[in-house]
Formats: C-alpha cells, structure tokens, sequence
C-alpha cells in the first residue's frame, strides 16, 4: 500500500491477509490462491505488509479489551491514513471485527468476504469456471464459520460458488444458522481445550465424514486448521481434502 500512496494511485481494493493468511503455512496457501484469482482477473488490490497489524480479535475474545482498542487504533490511524474505503478479507474473525466493531472507533469501510467477492465476480460473469475440472462429479460439504454464518448471515454466497461447478453439494445434519463451531473461535484457538469429554473439532469432522464427501470446503483459516487436524486424527488423509473456497476457486477457473 505505501507503494501506492507513494505513485500518488489508489487500489480498487485493499486485501486484508489477517494473521493466519501472513504466518501459518497452510493458510498462506489460501492466501496466495485469493491473490491469483484477483492478478488473473486484473483487479487492483493492495495489501498492508508489514504495516498490518492484527485485528485484536482474539484478544478481544479472551478478554482483554484495552489491548484490543490499542491494535484497533493503531491499524485504524493506517486504513484512514492511505484513504482506505473497501476491504477484502479471507478471514470471518478479520471480517467481522473491521465491519462491526471498528466503526465504533472511527473506522468505517466497506468490508467484503472474499466468499462474497468470488460470487459477484462469478455473477457478473468476470470468474469462468471450467465444468470438467479436478472436482468434477465430487462430493463436497461445507462447514459454516461462525463469525460468517450466524454472525454476520452470510449463508448463501459459499455455497452458490460451489454449485457453480460440476460437483454435488451436501450438507451436513448441522448447517447454517444450526451449523456447529469448528472449536477454534474465541480465542480458543490458542489455548488448551477445557475439560470436557469430546474435541469439538472432531465432533465437527465426524459430522462432515457422514456425509461421504471427499472434500471438505471451509472459508475461514482457523476453521480449515481444526477440520484438517480432524481429518487426520480420523485417519482419512488419502481419501479426504479440506480447502478453502479460494483455492477450489482458483483450481477451477479457465485461463
């Protein structure tokens, strides 16, 4: 973005990697899979770098709102310094804190899932999907993030890009307003599980496993890292993928 700023040029978007996207290796992968599908359908976008600090979501969850307020500010002071007006992001933690909760604070964008984005670009006919690609004719389920789904309703929009392609979707018995935590959010993520009798995440896995889907789609990093590690406590590398929407996207798009 300083790039930019210094051309004296404004993106048309600016991609909001959050913390998952920038350092944890498989969710660098989706990361770079979004980023392909904008540099193929050249759209202007900018991201951060180092200047992009976490959202403070996960302290925030844990509770400590003072730190919260001191990320929140600091990367506020950055958006509004470059001028900043539409935000992209793979994250629904990412998402649902700049949308909701940094308005408070004097933040205000337009702040767009990445699932969002894909499907108004397939709507509008820019993303073309080949019909014959690697996921023809597979069985594929999603798993609603929390902070997409009963957070902010955003239901639909995941599931009518994959039914843009040749595949069949399935659902698990819990989905959408109904639909379980994958057991990383709220800052659980970076902690140890509580006492308890079951790993949520691997409730949640077992529910996708039923369906007999050999892929599992996710649009959250967290999500993906707690369904894969669910995929591989069950034993079922070599038969069941987890990716996210981009990177099926991405896979799928003619050249």
């Amino acid at each position: 973005m300083a790039e930019w700023a210094a051309e004296g040029k404004e993106p048309e978007i600016l991609f909001w990697v959050g913390c998952s996207g920038s350092f944890d290796q498989r969710a660098q992968r989706i990361t770079r899979a979004f980023a392909r599908i904008l540099q193929k359908l050249d759209i202007p976008f900018a991201v951060l770098g180092k200047e992009e600090m976490c959202t403070g979501d996960p302290v925030r969850r844990a509770g400590n709102e003072f730190l919260f307020q001191m990320m929140a500010y600091q990367n506020i002071q950055i958006l509004n310094g470059y001028n900043i007006k539409k935000i992209v992001t793979a994250c629904p933690h990412c998402f649902n804190t700049l949308k909701n909760e940094y308005p408070e604070l004097g933040g205000n964008y337009e702040v767009i899932h990445h699932t969002t984005l894909i499907q108004q670009l397939i709507n509008e006919g820019r993303i073309v999907l080949e019909g014959g690609g690697q996921f023809k004719g597979k069985r594929i389920t999603y798993h609603d993030s929390c902070y997409l789904g009963r957070a902010n309703q955003i239901y639909e929009a995941p599931r009518q890009v994959l039914e843009a392609l040749d595949v069949e979707l399935v659902e698990m018995k819990r989905c959408r307003s109904n639909g379980s935590c994958c057991g990383a959010g709220g800052a659980q993520m970076f902690k140890e599980e509580e006492a308890g009798k079951n790993r949520i995440n691997l409730d949640r896995t077992q529910e996708a496993l039923e369906t007999g889907a050999t892929v599992i789609a996710a649009a959250c990093p967290f999500c993906n890292t707690m369904m894969s590690d669910g995929v591989k406590l069950a034993e079922r590398e070599s038969d069941v993928q987890v990716l996210d929407i981009a990177e099926i996207v991405e896979a799928s798009m003619k050249s």
